[in-house]
């Protein structure tokens, strides 16, 4: 398109640009697309009738966006609908985001104008999962069906903002709250609530974790008894997203005994205005504007017709929409270290010690370096993953990648959790301030555990990576028959 192109202010030291690094001045920029030094002297036209791809995207900061946005060749995955698409988020997170984040984050807040205008653009209804809901959301307003590939470039340029707190303030209810809701409640609760909350003009949240049950779902203790046509709900939640401003409450309950374990879970649409229901929010180190919340259930009566699928079957259901709240944690966490390096890069670029700059120190390097093949070999598994999530069904889907999903979440936040400290050396004390230069990476260094632990500790998510990995390789090698005595066990 016409934006693709470098947008770099001038003035970046010339030892940073012969390492190709970071885009020349805007002069050098007049004369072609970024290059290294290698090919400093060759056009633009040239090249291209040469067949190299001069195609950009960007800043064109050395790893600052994935490879095919600067001038590497597309894997594949990418069409113009996903170009179009890039386009239309970046402009709007540079116009709408960037310039107010930091703002939001200390207020605690996003503006609920800031989501009306996401959900204008058609992006909201993009993250609930595959297929478009057309029933609830009418036509696709981008002219297509969404894919995939469509949501990761969404929540890829959503979080060039830095903040997981906009993140998660704008899609940590949305993404594992409706679906549940989408899929299986009942059609009158379904055409009341969805409409509303895929327009921004409402708000949902999911509540499961309480303040001694997280990742051990089975062990919750919130009890939701049959009373009549209604449910006596009575429990408490702890950190839930987005609960401070929802109006709605995907609730995990327990309508079945202590030892009915799983089987004793269901799911139960709760609304704020319901009599009992409290709502006081969290003081946390991080992801301020999500409004972390902390939620009493005082003898709240919920209509029976509120029961989200048949009673006692919620695990299942909770389980069902695991990998697309994994899928959407992965693609936020390792544009954030992208975030961290290309914040990092830029400084080094400017600050100057032992009379040169940090770039041109080795050790400097090497962090970039280290950062870079990290970040990169994160994304290249995020995109196989997707892959995947866009050509397998539901069953299969959900069959084969419970594990690949859980172990890609502790890749991509080892790997945010890495850059996010190297990031903090390279920016030194400014990476301990808030707001100015090392805004960015001192917001990151505190929303590392956000990123870590909701959706499944790196504990829990190892342990099921394997367990789940060997369940499917012993299937595998049932079906081709494979000699038990050559089998290596997980």
């Amino acid at each position: 398109g016409p934006k693709e192109k470098n947008k770099n202010p001038p003035g970046r030291p010339a030892a940073a640009r012969e390492l190709g690094l970071i885009a020349p001045p805007r002069a050098a920029q007049r004369r072609g697309p970024v290059r290294s030094s290698m090919a400093a002297g060759f056009d633009p036209k040239m090249l291209a009738k040469m067949g190299v791809n001069v195609e950009t995207f960007g800043d064109m900061n050395a790893f600052g966006d994935p490879s095919w946005y600067q001038a590497f060749n597309n894997p594949g995955y990418y069409n113009d609908t996903h170009k179009k698409l890039r386009q239309v988020v970046r402009d709007f997170v540079e116009a709408e985001v960037m310039p107010n984040v930091h703002e939001w984050d200390e207020e605690g807040k996003i503006p609920q104008e800031v989501y009306k205008k996401i959900g204008q653009q058609g992006l909201l209804p993009m993250t609930v999962g595959r297929p478009w809901p057309k029933e609830f959301a009418g036509d696709c307003p981008l002219g297509y069906e969404p894919d995939y590939f469509h949501e990761l470039i969404v929540y890829d340029e959503l979080s060039r903002c830095g903040s997981g707190g906009f993140l998660w303030g704008l899609a940590g209810g949305l993404v594992i709250g409706l679906p549940p809701v989408l899929k299986w409640a009942q059609q009158e609760v379904k055409h009341r609530v969805v409409p509303d909350v895929l327009k921004a003009e409402k708000v949902i949240c999911l509540a499961i974790t309480e303040p001694t049950a997280g990742s051990d779902v089975a062990s919750l203790k919130t009890t939701a008894t049959k009373e009549g046509d209604h449910y006596v709900l009575n429990g408490e939640k702890k950190w839930i997203t987005n609960g401070i401003f929802a109006d709605y409450f995907t609730v995990a309950v327990r309508t079945g005994s202590a030892k009915d374990g799983m089987k004793g879970i269901s799911l139960l649409l709760v609304e704020k205005d319901m009599p009992g229901v409290k709502t006081r929010k969290m003081k946390c180190s991080g992801v301020w504007s999500s409004g972390t919340t902390y939620i009493t259930f005082d003898d709240v009566k919920v209509p029976a017709a509120n029961l989200i699928g048949k009673e006692n079957a919620g695990f299942k259901m909770i389980m069902n929409n695991f990998n697309h709240e994994r899928f959407a944690i992965c693609c936020m966490t390792n544009r954030f270290s992208r975030v961290c390096m290309e914040e990092a890069l830029k400084f080094a670029n400017k600050r100057k010690t032992f009379g040169k700059t940090l770039i041109q120190h080795d050790v400097i390097r090497w962090k970039l370096a280290e950062m870079a093949r990290l970040i990169e070999s994160s994304h290249a598994w995020l995109e196989n993953l997707t892959y995947q999530l866009q050509t397998m069904n539901h069953m299969e889907a959900t069959m084969k990648l419970g594990g690949a999903t859980a172990l890609l979440k502790v890749q991509c936040t080892k790997v945010f959790e890495y850059c996010a400290r190297e990031s903090a050396q390279i920016f030194g004390g400014l990476s301990y301030t808030r707001g100015g230069q090392g805004e960015k990476v001192e917001r990151l260094n505190r929303e590392v555990r956000a990123m870590a632990v909701p959706g499944g500790s790196e504990e829990v998510m190892l342990d099921l990576g394997i367990r789940q990995t060997k369940k499917i390789t012993e299937m595998a090698q049932a079906i081709i028959g494979a000699n038990p005595q050559m089998q290596a066990k997980l």
